[in-house]
């Protein structure tokens, strides 16, 4: 996958926008209810040592599991403090890990962020995006539930 593909996947996920918090060549995909002034990051695409890549949130097994499947591929958040790289994995997009196995590190790291979450604003995201599969507007979803 490349970076467009990748971003325009994540952007397809509900709460999902972009930012550039690090500046224009560091693309970072957020997600957040509607009441939040800031999201959560689930990605981050960007070039590294002239080599596209996306870092990606995990939790600290499914990070280990996959830096031991794609030991040349992945490895911990690179620039994530020591503390938090455990549960970032920078994954090169060189087509060594395939495809399918981006999107479910991508759908991993989406779950992941929106389980962190607290309840309130998963409960407020919850409504919007079922809102959204019904094809009814934010303020009616919002309206309809009270």
């Amino acid at each position: 996958m490349t970076h467009l593909e990748i971003e325009t996947y994540c952007l397809m996920k509900s709460g999902a926008y972009p930012d550039w918090p690090f500046g224009p060549d560091c693309t970072v995909i957020k997600i957040k209810a509607p009441s939040q002034e800031k999201g959560r990051i689930f990605a981050q695409l960007f070039v590294l040592r002239g080599e596209p890549v996306v870092t990606l949130n995990c939790n600290m097994m499914t990070g280990e599991l996959y830096r031991s499947v794609y030991p040349e591929s992945v490895t911990r958040g690179y620039h994530c403090p020591p503390v938090q790289q455990p549960y970032f994995n920078t994954v090169k997009l060189d087509g060594s890990v395939s495809d399918e196995v981006l999107v479910e590190m991508i759908d991993h790291s989406y779950s992941f962020v929106l389980g962190k979450l607290a309840k309130k604003r998963r409960m407020e995201w919850e409504i919007v995006r079922e809102g959204t599969q019904r094809g009814v507007g934010v303020t009616e979803t919002a309206l309809s539930s009270e």
